[in-house]
Formats: structure tokens, sequence, C-alpha cells
């Protein structure tokens, strides 16, 4: 599915839903009492510290700091949302804090005074309700199948790390009501299908793995997944490794036809059926039609053995995506299970709390009564809510806004097909106004937003009552001079299905019809309810006249996910809201959803209306522009004169160090003592004490007395004193418990070989100014004496540092990237300042609190020291941006505000608030752009065009005060470049 994310710069904003969101879960007891206590146990855990981490597992806890902690967040672009955090949250409280074993155990905990009203008490003590159970009532398009993968993550790694908890599992079993849904699960495990193969990399639990999973625990949890999902024919055949995902619809647990039980009867005395005798001999029969087809006869024995391999399970959580199939209800009141739910008592039989269900839903409730009696009846175990009214005021979802024509309401107009003389169905008037209002919406919609970004393509929807109606539509479509390419009909079967085959060859166009200008309209009856994630469906003509307002709701769930996600949008979005809040017509259709107005559902309408949650547009709209004052701004024509060209190294040169050529000749002889004084010495029998040069440690003492000092021979003195010439060499250790920059290498890690040989020439022939045979009389223990020995190690290590010579190997190489790159950028015309220094023509500030952007840019443009400049669109110039190391040691990014260039310098400009500038970061920040520009600034000036490079922190009062005083901005620039003190390193202080 389509992703439902927060930046980390909105993920606070809406981190806890609004107090409304709590009045409207007070009918929930469950779920407003336990999201209560959820949010006490986790304050303080943005910053790691909530009662909450103390109460969990170490996985868990670890869980939650990589998912919510502010500082972790602030290093992803996307994060979870505030429904989808307090569903997590919850889940995992009534589970690992709370443990409740029953959904009564739940209520006890949570909820007790609900067990003394009503028949609450009788019915979660049901026997379905007997192990652990949790229902999470989330809207549609916000991202329910995120939270699933992260609590499947969840009970992974505890697993792991605990195999015997008996509240976790590796055993998951994911149920779709249908095809859609089924297929939708799948491309979050396994990758999108193309061409007939799925691509783990093009999964959600690959693709969003930054956000799912922490860094060490991914190649396990991908190993799990990638080896463990089983489809629907695989489960209890495909051989996994200590768990299971297995992905399947409840149909793969019914009949194609149910019959009820019937009571045997024996008749002795009757001639025996020839047929039952068959029957209760053998297992299977072969079918009519297919004969004795192994094929058929295989799938009509595992749909038993599924059952079986399921119930055989030791532990297992089922996770039903669209649960609201799981139940229904008699006309009179009375609950009647569906067949999966029979499935579900039989599967967790024997497994007590190790069986763990849980349910997804938008509407987890059943219509009950008719008329002014019609109520919801909401399902038990909702551990959650956030509704569509939460997550349309949060902004996750598209805005709603009814269309209402003057035709529908001035006409008594019928909205259900009728029969014409000759019995052959046709569409009624109503119909074809209501068809000919949505594609009107739809044609204006596609030609403003074109000029917006001709990518975008947005849809129409079609909902029909019954597949009679639906030809007729795609036929009154076409007759409105549609192509067949410019209607897609999704035909379905009696209960509301595509045959896979019929299946398979529509619904890759079907789920890629956000790419693509064709189909505009797309016609179906039920088929497309639920689990149709795409972006795009911007109208929909509801000709479905039922008042059931469970398929309203989801009728028109499948047109609010987010076409414009970007946060170039959320400001126009923003006051759209707004608006529609204040009774008032939105100013644009940017990522609103228009629905034609249907006389059926004006009760639901006018509901959403009293919470400000739903507009109105009417014809007089039609002038007016659907993207409002958002424009395009392009690249001038003579935007090279403006570029800007951000040089990247990718290779840097590399600094190695050789040596000379020694020369022996010339180096000092020793002259301490001559060489018949030091064989005195030897005679006398000193004391010596060996030292490693390395670690300063003693590690032994001898005599000399005509001993050797642990050595075989000369060859091996002249091997250990080359090693110990090469180690003196060496950058000392530090002391303490600091950790070295660099790890010690010897000095010359080649070539010992020959400086041996160099000390040998050195020895024979210099060390004592005559010549010396180190070998005869063993002379060579004359080298074993301390000032001998510390002679040759001053002498040739000095000569060695004064060989030393430094040659540049390789080229540095370097890559540009220009802001030009990105040729246009959408902006509200009402919020940006026309430029002519600029590669644009216009250039944004924000609404609210950009004051300080737009001032900037009006003097960059008035004084003429400035060049060049370009405010940085995040989002765009996503390539412009800076690392650096939080103070915790995370890795992040940010982005500079502007970029101006004057005649000789070019600076990157972070413009801040004055409150704003001892952000405990703000130093680690300016050592990285210090360290940054010093690295460019060290480049040859033709790979920087030109140009010095520098950082700039600007403050709000320091900006006006040399504005208002009429300095130059080149000027306070360079007083406000950020420089480094005494060097470039990026430990030392920086100053401003």
């Amino acid at each position: 599915m389509a992703p439902v994310a927060v930046s980390c710069r909105g993920f606070y904003h809406c981190h806890f839903p609004s107090l409304i969101w709590m009045l409207a879960m007070s009918e929930l007891k469950l779920a407003a009492n336990l999201t209560a206590r959820a949010r006490q146990l986790c304050l303080g855990l943005e910053d790691g510290d909530a009662e909450i981490l103390e109460l969990v597992t170490p996985a868990t806890a670890e869980l939650l700091k990589w998912w919510f902690m502010r500082d972790v967040c602030e290093t992803r672009r996307i994060n979870f949302h505030g429904g989808q955090k307090q569903a997590i949250l919850n889940a995992i409280v009534a589970h690992e804090i709370l443990g409740a074993a029953t959904l009564k155990d739940l209520y006890q905990q949570v909820a007790p005074e609900e067990l003394l009203e009503g028949p609450r008490l009788a019915e979660v003590s049901q026997p379905k309700h007997a192990h652990p159970k949790y229902c999470l009532k989330m809207a549609t398009g916000t991202g329910k199948t995120w939270v699933m993968q992260a609590l499947l993550v969840w009970q992974l790694l505890n697993k792991t790390a605990n195999p015997h908890d008996a509240r976790f599992t590796r055993q998951f079993l994911l149920v779709a009501p249908g095809l859609i849904v089924y297929d939708r699960l799948l491309d979050a495990f396994c990758g999108k299908l193309k061409d007939g193969r799925r691509s783990f990399l093009t999964s959600d639990v690959a693709q969003y793995a930054k956000l799912f999973i922490p860094e060490p625990y991914r190649e396990q949890v991908f190993g799990f997944v990638r080896g463990n999902v089983c489809g629907k024919e695989e489960i209890g055949l495909k051989a996994t490794g200590n768990g299971m995902i297995a992905i399947t619809n409840w149909h793969a647990f019914t009949e194609a036809e149910e019959t009820g039980a019937e009571i045997e009867v024996d008749a002795p005395g009757a001639a025996s059926d020839p047929q039952a005798v068959v029957s209760s001999l053998l297992p299977l029969m072969p079918g009519k039609s297919a004969g004795n087809s192994l094929e058929v006869l295989d799938k009509r024995y595992a749909r038993g053995g599924l059952l079986d391999f399921l119930a055989g399970l030791p532990e297992l959580m089922v996770v039903n995506d669209e649960a609201h199939h799981i139940h229904e209800l008699k006309s009179g009141g009375e609950s009647n299970e569906v067949e999966w739910q029979k499935s579900l008592t039989r599967i967790a039989e024997n497994k007590g709390c190790r069986f763990v269900q849980v349910d997804f839903s938008a509407t987890p409730y059943n219509d009950v009564g008719a008329g002014k009696n019609k109520r919801k009846v909401y399902f038990p175990h909702i551990v959650v809510d956030f509704d569509l009214k939460s997550a349309m005021r949060a902004g996750l979802v598209k805005s709603l806004v009814l269309d209402k024509r003057r035709e529908l309401g001035a006409l008594p107009l019928e909205f259900k097909a009728e029969v014409d003389d000759d019995g052959n169905r046709t569409l009624a008037e109503g119909q074809r106004v209501m068809l000919r209002a949505g594609l009107a919406k739809l044609r204006k919609l596609e030609r403003d937003f074109a000029a917006i970004d001709p990518a975008r393509h947005p849809k129409m929807l079609v909902v029909c009552e019954d597949t009679s109606v639906s030809p007729l539509v795609a036929q009154f479509l076409r007759d409105e001079c549609l192509s067949d390419d410019e209607v897609m009909e999704i035909h379905s079967g009696r209960k509301g299905e595509l045959k896979p085959d019929e299946w398979a060859a529509v619904r890759e166009r079907l789920f890629d019809v956000d790419h693509h200008a064709t189909p505009r309209v797309i016609v179906s009856v039920l088929m497309l309810r639920e689990g149709f994630d795409v972006n795009n469906i911007c109208v929909i003509v509801p000709l479905r006249a039922s008042g059931a307002q469970i398929l309203l709701e989801q009728t028109i769930g499948r047109g609010l996910r987010l076409m414009w996600r970007d946060e170039d949008y959320a400001d126009i979005k923003r006051e759209n809201r707004e608006r529609i809040n204040q009774g008032q017509e939105p100013g644009s259709l940017v990522d609103i959803l228009s629905i034609v107005e249907h006389p059926a559902f004006q009760s639901f309408y006018n509901d959403l209306m009293k919470d400000g949650l739903v507009g109105e547009t009417t014809e007089d709209s039609d002038s007016a522009s659907s993207t409002g004052d958002l424009v395009s701004v392009r690249l001038r024509e003579d935007y090279a004169e403006y570029d800007f060209a951000i040089p990247f190294i990718l290779c840097e040169a590399d600094e190695v160090m050789r040596h000379h050529l020694l020369d022996i000749a010339a180096l000092p002889k020793f002259s301490g003592l001559t060489l018949e004084q030091l064989r005195d010495m030897l005679g006398q029998g000193d004391v010596f004490v060996s030292q490693d040069l390395l670690a300063s440690t003693l590690f032994g003492g001898y005599r000399v007395n005509g001993a050797v000092m642990n050595v075989m021979g000369y060859n091996d003195l002249l091997a250990r004193l080359a090693k110990r010439i090469s180690q003196a060499l060496n950058q000392p250790l530090p002391r303490g418990n600091r950790i070295a920059a660099n790890l010690a290498n010897p000095y010359m890690q080649l070539n010992l070989a020959e400086l041996a040989a160099a000390l040998d020439g050195y020895i024979r022939n210099h060390l004592f100014g005559t010549g010396y045979a180190p070998m005869e009389q063993e002379n060579w223990r004359v080298l074993l004496l301390q000032p001998v020995m510390d002679h040759i190690v001053k002498v040739f290590g000095s000569a060695l540092h004064q060989a030393e010579h430094f040659d540049m190997v390789g080229e540095v190489e370097v890559m540009h990237r220009c802001l030009s790159e990105v040729s246009k950028l959408p902006m509200r015309e009402s919020a940006s300042v026309p430029v002519s220094k600029c590669i644009y023509e216009r250039l944004p500030y924000s609404r609210r609190n950009g004051g300080l952007e737009k001032a900037f840019m009006e003097w960059a443009q008035a004084d003429g020291g400035v060049e060049a400049f370009c405010k940085i669109n995040e989002h765009k110039h996503d390539f412009a941006r800076l690392r650096y190391l939080k103070e915790e040691g995370l890795p992040a990014f940010y982005y500079p505000d502007f970029l101006v260039r004057t005649a000789s310098k070019i600076y990157q400009v972070e413009t801040k608030a004055q409150g704003q500038l001892n952000h405990p970061n703000v130093q680690r920040k300016l050592k990285a752009a210090a360290a940054w520009c010093e690295r460019i600034n060290a480049l040859d000036t033709a790979l920087r065009s030109g140009r010095e490079w520098g950082y700039v922190l600007l403050g709000e009062a320091l900006f006006y005060e040399w504005r208002d005083k009429g300095g130059r901005m080149g000027e306070v620039l360079e007083f406000a470049r950020v420089r480094a003190v005494g060097g470039a390193s990026l430990q030392q202080r920086l100053e401003i």
C-alpha cells in the first residue's frame, strides 16, 4: 500500500491526537481507558526515559526507542504518525505489560465498569473471546499495514530472544477478505508483482526497513520474511525454517457451497445407495466436470488439511485484515457467526493464551435496526480508535467535499436504474446527472493538475448498485466521448469476487493506475470497496443507493489516500481544512475528495458537516482553479548564469610516504668509548635489563659475561635492531582510556630487509670508524651494550626521518550537482517573491514564521554585491545536505536555507530565529560545516566555481541590525562566516 508517513519535522505536531478524538472515543471505553493508561506509561518516551521501558523486555524497549525516540526519528524522513503510534503502544501494553489471557481479563484490568452494564460480561465470556484478542480501529488510508508489520517485528524479535516466552511467537497467519487485500499483503511482504515475479526489494519490509527494524536486526528479519512467507496454496506444504508468515483469504477455509448439518438415519430394510456406499469408503470423490483431475482432488483434500495443520501448531498469531467480515448479524439482531469465525475457534482450540488474534478494520461495527432506530454496534475488543474524523483533522487523508449541483436538488429525480418499455434496464435520469457532474469535475481536475504536475492523473470511481448496472454506466461514459481505454469496468461474480484467472488479467493495470493517464474512470460494484489502495481517486460517484453506512464508509475510503504528499503542498492543504472547518468552500481541490451528492447518504454527510469535516462545492466554483494559487515555477531562460554547482568529493588523492636511500657513510660513528674499552666492559659481567620500547615494560635481566642476550647470533641481532628502529619511530599510543585516532603501525612495514642490510654495512664499516668484524671472536656481543645500542637506534632513526618525502598518488575525483537539476518548483503565488538573480523566477517562503526568509530574499535581490542566490528546497534539492553527528552519536542531515554567490565567495546560509541559535546540536553542525568547507576549499579553484566556500549561521537580530543600518549582505555574511580557530581540526572550537 502507499505509505502513510510523517516527516520528522511534522512528527511531533500530530504526535498525540486532539482532545476531540478522546471525546469521540468515550463510547469505546476499552479503547479510551487503554489509551489513557498507555499514554501515562509512555510519558518521556520521546526522550528515552519512560516507565514503559522498564516494564517490557529489552527487545521491546529497543524497538520502542527506535520507533519513537525523538533523536532517532529526526534521522529519518518517514516516521509513524500519531494514530499508528497509539495503535502500536496500546497493543504492546495490553499484551506484553498487562498480559491479558482473555478478552474478559483485559476488561477486568482496563475497563471493569463496562462488565457491570448491559450484556457486555456475557458477550466477552463467550468461548470465541477466550484468548488474547485485540481490534485496532484505524481509518482507511492511515497505514494499518505498517502497524501490522511493526507488530510482527515486535513478536519475532522477542520470540527469537526469549524462545520460551508464551506471549510471543514466530508463527503468523494473515487473513484477507478477498483477492485485492490478499495481493496487497503479498506486495507488502514479498514485493510488487511485475511480469509474473515479485522482488523483495520492492516490499514494504525492505523499502522502509529503516523505520521498522533497528539496523542490527535487519538481516535477521529479512531472512525470516524471505524464507517463511507462504501463499495460500503453500500453507502446510512449504518447508519453512522455525516459523511462518502464512497469507491467505478466508475463502480457503470454506466450501464453495455451505450446507446445513443433517441428521443421519439408518434404514436397514431399504436398499443401499451406491453413491453413499462409495462416499463412506473413499475420503474424496472426483468432481463431475473435472473428472479425475488430481489438481481438483488435491485442493479438496487440502482444504480440510489446512485447518488441521493450523490447529496442530502449538502457537499462532492470526491477523485479520478488514476484520468486519468476521461478524454477521441477522435482521432480528441475533448473532450468526460466519464460517471463518468457526474456523478460528477450531484453530484456537488447545492453544490457550498462545493463540493471539489481532483484527484491523476501519469499520468494526454492525448496523442494527432501521430508520431512526438504526445504530452501530461496535466489536467488543476494540483497543484503539483512530477514526476517520481524527485522520481528517490530522491531514493524513484527503478532505471531503460534496459536489452539490443545482439540478440534483431542483428536480424530483430517480436515482435507481429503471426498466424501459421493452423490459431492458436503463440508467435513471438522476444517475445520468450524477455521472455528468462527476465527469465535469474530473475534466476540470485533469486540466488544472496538469498545469502544476503533468504526472498527476486524477481518477473517478463510480460505484454501481449491482452488476447489471455497471455495463450501462460504462456505455454511458463512452457515449460521453470517453474511449474504451479510458473506462475500466471491474466485473464481479455473485459473491463480489473475480475468478483468479480474471483477476490476474486486470490487477497489474488496476494497481498501477496512479502512474498512467488511462483509465480515467473506474466502474465497479462491491469489488473495490476495500483494499483498493491507490492515491489518485479524486471524484466518487456513488450510484449505489444502499443506506448501509458501513458500505458508504468503505466506498468513500477508496478515495481517501493522499495524492499530494510532498511537503510543498502542506500549507495549502492545511488552509483547505481550516476553511472547511469554518463552513467555507476550500480554496483549492488539492487532496480534496469530491463526492457527487446522493440523497440516500445525506445523514452521513450531515454528521461530518456538524464536525466541520465536510465542505461543499457548487457550480459557482467551476470558474476557479482547482489548484488555488499553486503555481509551478520553472527555470528561467538564462538560468545557467545564476546556477550553483555543488562539488562532491568522490575520491581524494592519496598521500604516500616514501624514503630516499640512506647514505650510511655520512652517518656519525660511535665515539663514546673505544672498541677495546667496550670489550673490557663485557668481561666485567654488568647486568643489563631488557626494555620493550613500545610499552616501556621491563621483561627481565641478564648478565653479559660471555653469554648472549637471548639472541641466537649476529643475524638475529640485526633483525631485532631493524624492528626496534622501526617501532621506535611509531606515533606513541595515548595514555588513559582514550581511543587512538589511528592504530599504531610500524614506521616501515616494508623493506625491513633493506634496513637490516644498511645496518650491517654501517656496523662493519662506519660504526667504530674502522673496519669491524662482528663475527670474529664473537665481537658482535659489543653491540648489546646499552650505549652502542642507543647510538645505532638514534643515528638510524634520525636518518630515516630526514629521508622522508611524500608523494601524491592518484587524482582527486569530484562530481558536481547543480540546483538546476530540479527544473521546476511548486509553490503558492501568495507566499513567494519574484526574483531575477536566481535560476527560478520566484522563490517561496513559509506563510507561518517565514518573515525572516522573505526579508533575506528581498535584501539579496536588492543588494548589488550579490551575484546569485537560491533558496534550498530540501524535498527537491535533497542532495544539497550536510551530514553531522548529533551529541548522542547518531548520524543526521541538515540543509542550509540559502546559497549566495558574491564576487569572491559562495556562502551556505542558515537563517535562524534568535531563540534557536543555542540549540545543543548547533555547535556540532557548525563543526561539520566548517570541515566540509575546508575540504572543498582545498580543491583546485576550477573545481569549486573559482570561489572560496563558507558556511554562515545568521541570527535574526544580526541580520536586521546590518540591513537596517545600510550594511551590505556580503559584509554581514563574511562577518558571520564560521571559521576554525587555530586550524582545521574537527575537534577544535569554532567561532562565529
